[in-house]
């Protein structure tokens, strides 16, 4: 049995597909790596502008508005915010940042509802 183990050819891949491949063997010595394009490279190599203006492309994309509901950010630290101040209608992302908004005085309350287009006249 042991003869017949020995007389078989295993062909073994390089690399096993789950571990990491090291930059030297995915690009060899003079082969430069492959960048991603920008979209002013991409609309530029493309010319876009000898299709016809109907054609769906990078320019014209038009989607519909989005379906989801809007995230809530935190008006100070910008982190997602699940509760808001009834009092001052600033959202906020956790007990820190609430006792920082209850001690803002309402002219700077009044600059974060600006900054999201959601003023109120606070009495």
């Amino acid at each position: 049995m042991e003869a017949e183990v020995m007389k078989a050819e295993l062909v073994l891949p390089t690399h096993m597909s789950f571990k990491r491949i090291q930059m030297y063997e995915k690009y060899p010595k003079g082969q430069s790596k492959v960048r991603w394009k920008q979209l002013k490279q991409i609309i530029q190599a493309e010319n876009y502008q000898n299709f016809p203006p109907d054609d769906p492309n990078y320019v014209n994309i038009e989607t519909p508005p989005s379906m989801h509901p809007c995230k809530r950010i935190c008006d100070i630290t910008g982190f997602e915010a699940p509760y808001y101040d009834p009092r001052t209608n600033l959202r906020y992302a956790n007990a820190d940042v609430f006792k920082l908004v209850r001690s803002l005085p309402n002219e700077y309350v009044q600059r974060y509802l600006a900054l999201r287009k959601a003023q109120v006249v606070l009495k």
